[in-house]
Order: C-alpha cells, then sequence, then structure tokens
C-alpha cells in the first residue's frame, strides 16, 4: 500500500489533529446525578487521535484547537501539555468574564457498568473552537512551511457550527496542497448536527470533506447517515452485527469514492456496558482485512476507544504500509484504551504489540 506520505525531514509535525478538546469531568464509579467529586482529563474525538500517537507510539504531533484565553483554557492547555502533544498551533480567544464572547467545552461522562450504560452530558455551545474561522488558524503555514505528513480530523467538530464546517474543509484543502494525508472520522452524532441542519446538513458536509479524504473511519451508522450508504443485514440497533454487511457497506465506500484508499470500521457487539465483543475490518487495494477478535473484553471505560483504534491503524499504515498490520495495531490499541480510565491511551506501543502477539493478562513482574 503506498499512500505517498511526505517524508520526515520535509515535515516538523509526524500528524495534526484539527477539533475541539474539552474538559471530561469524570465522576468515578458514581453517577453524574449524584457526585459530589469529579476527576478531570482532557479529550476530544479528533485530538485523541494524536495523543495516542505521541502517548503510546512515540510520534511528533500537534493539536490545531482554539480556546477561550481564561484559567479553564490554560488548564486544558497543561493537560494536552502532559500529554507531549505540541501546544504551538492553538489559537487563544479573548472573552468575557461569563463567557458571552466564548467559552471552553465541558464534558461530564460517565462509564457505565453492566446494563447500565455510559452516559455523556455535553455543555458546549458557543467556545472557542466552534466560532474559529478559517483566518484564525495559519493553515499555509501549518501546512505549507511547518510541514506535516498526516492530518486527522472528524465529523465531531465539524457539527459544532457552521463555521467549523467552514474551517475543517479550508484545512483539508490546504492540506491536501501540500501532499498532507488526511484521515477523517465520521463519528455521526445527531444531537450537534439537529442546530444546524441535520442530516441533511450533516450529508452536505460530509460528502464534500470525503472527496479529500485519503483513510475513511466510521462504523454503520456513521456512513448510513453522513454519507447515505444503505446496507442489508444489520438491523438498526447493531445489536447483531453482520460482518458480510461491513464489508459490502465499506466496498460501496471505495467505489463511490475512488480518493480513498483505506476505509475501516471498528466491530462491536455490547454484551453489557463493561463487557463487549471488539474488532475491526479494514479495505486497502482491493482486499478487506479483518483484525484478530476480541471476544468478551471487559471494559472499564469505553469513551475514546475508537479514538485509539484511530490512532493505532494511521501507525501502522504510516509505518508498515500494510493494512493487515495497521487494522491489528488499531483494534489492540483500542481494547488496551478501554481498560483504562479517560479518554486518552495509558497503553504502551510494546504492550500493544503484545496483545497483538496473543499475550495474555497475567501478572508482569
Amino acid at each position: 500500500m503506498d499512500l505517498q506520505l511526505r517524508s520526515k525531514e520535509e515535515c516538523k509535525y509526524d500528524a495534526v489533529s484539527l477539533g475541539e478538546v474539552m474538559l471530561r469531568l469524570d465522576p468515578g464509579e458514581g453517577r453524574i446525578r449524584t457526585a459530589r467529586s469529579f476527576r478531570a482529563w482532557e479529550g476530544g474525538g479528533e485530538y485523541n487521535v494524536v495523543r495516542g500517537l505521541r502517548r503510546c507510539f512515540g510520534m511528533n504531533t500537534a493539536v490545531i484547537t482554539a480556546f477561550a484565553e481564561n484559567e479553564v483554557g490554560m488548564l486544558m492547555e497543561d493537560f494536552i501539555l502532559q500529554g507531549g502533544v505540541d501546544t504551538a498551533l492553538i489559537h487563544w480567544m479573548k472573552t468575557d468574564g461569563i463567557g458571552r464572547v466564548c467559552r471552553n467545552g465541558i464534558n461530564f461522562t460517565e462509564r457505565g457498568f453492566g446494563i447500565r450504560g455510559a452516559v455523556g452530558c455535553s455543555d458546549r455551545a458557543n467556545t472557542a473552537v466552534s466560532k474559529a474561522r478559517p483566518e484564525d488558524f495559519d493553515f499555509e503555514h501549518i501546512f505549507g512551511e511547518l510541514g506535516v505528513r498526516w492530518l486527522h480530523t472528524g465529523g465531531i467538530y465539524a457539527a459544532l457550527s457552521e463555521q467549523s464546517c467552514e474551517t475543517i474543509l479550508a484545512a483539508i484543502r490546504i492540506a491536501k496542497k501540500y501532499g498532507t494525508i488526511v484521515s477523517y472520522d465520521l463519528n455521526y452524532r445527531p444531537s450537534m448536527w439537529s442546530a444546524i441542519g441535520g442530516q441533511e446538513k450533516a450529508q452536505e458536509v460530509n460528502r464534500e470533506i470525503a472527496k479529500y479524504v485519503d483513510v475513511m473511519i466510521g462504523n454503520e451508522e456513521d456512513f448510513t447517515a453522513c454519507l447515505g450508504f444503505e446496507i442489508e443485514g444489520n438491523d438498526v440497533d447493531l445489536k447483531e452485527l453482520n460482518l458480510e454487511g461491513y464489508k459490502k457497506m465499506i466496498n460501496t465506500a471505495a467505489y463511490v469514492y475512488p480518493n480513498f484508499k483505506a476505509v475501516a470500521t471498528t466491530l462491536r457487539k455490547v454484551r453489557t456496558a463493561t463487557v463487549n465483543d471488539w474488532s475491526a475490518i479494514c479495505w486497502a487495494d482491493g482486499e478487506i482485512f479483518q483484525s484478530k477478535e476480541y471476544k468478551g473484553l471487559e471494559i472499564m471505560d469505553r469513551v475514546g476507544g475508537g479514538d485509539s483504534f484511530a490512532s493505532g491503524l494511521i501507525y501502522g499504515l504510516m509505518t508498515t504500509g500494510k493494512p493487515e498490520l495497521a487494522v491489528n495495531y488499531g483494534a489492540a490499541h483500542g481494547a488496551l484504551a478501554m481498560t483504562t480510565p479517560g479518554d486518552t491511551t495509558m497503553a504502551s506501543k510494546r504492550e500493544v504489540e503484545a496483545i497483538m502477539g496473543g499475550a495474555g493478562a497475567r501478572v508482569q513482574r
């Protein structure tokens, strides 16, 4: 598989992400509605991917985002710095004392357990990055002068506002101009699109974005809602996964968008909030490759599992060029990420490769 990556020598960054980073407030084993204390993390669908590429896989990454210039924004920057991701591309926006001009996003998330599913409650309207316009970021400088080998972004950021739709298209067009590989996670959230035109707007925006994408990621609902694809054999709530249906979906995507070099999706069967069957497939070069299956995977915190799959997949594609290895990096990394709390990975590359090789859960001394 030849992605025609720019060389490391001509690029400052291996990968950058474009999207919103929120402050996650986590009640631990309790409920949001009864919590008296929360643990703070940072997280965001696009950011989590470059955080994983940096922290687990040792790549040089940065995040393109915007924060309101206040104490919460500085807390978010500190979290990002702790993860090793470069903050030089963050756009800081002036705000007033109560967030009328702009603010920073907050995401309350409880993990779920057994028959009680995970619950998210976001407070992210009027955030700095949702109001940021293309001219707030110097994309010519980032992609043309600094140099970036890979850009990752996604449908969560695209759904934030009319401005974010414009910004994401401006970024990927300039990225492609300079030979940067673009990956995109459809990540459909109907509640987010509802305020700016609903599913019709989601399809309009995502179909335009898809024309520039090299590596497309998403599940069945994402491809149907965002790109209008329908597949047979899977029920609406995905209780029974149909592998052949997923293969048809991926082949359809690759046919409609011949610019796609790879198309990937995770396969998840939810037995309970804490026990899932987990695997993934990836289309590339006219073939479909399936990862190792993780049946009965015990989960501590499922949020960010798909993002960690994406970072493992991207690492595998960038370093090996072999989709069969890349999809296994992704599935193993996603599985490991869901065994720890928070949106972002706590795994190491050595642990990921050990899981890929069949390592068990015995104590390591």
